[in-house]
């Protein structure tokens, strides 16, 4: 396998606002304190590095996330119960919740996408 194959559903393209917008703001803070710049910088390093490692792909069944050409996790549309992108206009956080668990992601992908695979796939409403 060679990865996420886009004929077995839609393929999310990465988006590095987020990131970008949290290494901003830890040069921002270069002002006030320099730990605090240095680990808000590096939180933004990460989560950069994390848009273009991870792909998020919405299948016939389920949320498949990822990296490189393994499957990190599989979220089952079945197992929902709930899910919500946060802070309208930039959104910045996606919360979804399951049977057994509650997940709050950075939106580190497409979020107008993602909003609407999300309205076709999942038929718990945010």
């Amino acid at each position: 396998m060679t990865g996420p194959d886009p004929s077995q559903g839609v393929i999310l393209a990465p988006r590095p606002w987020l990131p970008l917008a949290v290494v901003a703001l830890g040069i921002g803070c270069l002002l006030l304190n320099l730990w605090a710049a240095l680990v808000v910088s590096l939180l933004g390093l990460f989560l950069l590095l994390q848009s273009q490692l991870l792909r998020l792909q919405f299948s016939a069944e389920a949320l498949l996330v990822w990296s490189g050409q393994q499957v990190l996790r599989r979220f089952p549309y079945s197992e929902w119960l709930g899910w919500k992108l946060f802070w309208g206009p930039v959104p910045v956080l996606f919360y979804f919740r399951e049977q057994r668990s509650i997940h709050l992601l950075p939106v580190l992908f497409d979020a107008t996408a993602l909003r609407e695979q999300l309205n076709s796939h999942v038929s718990v409403q945010p």
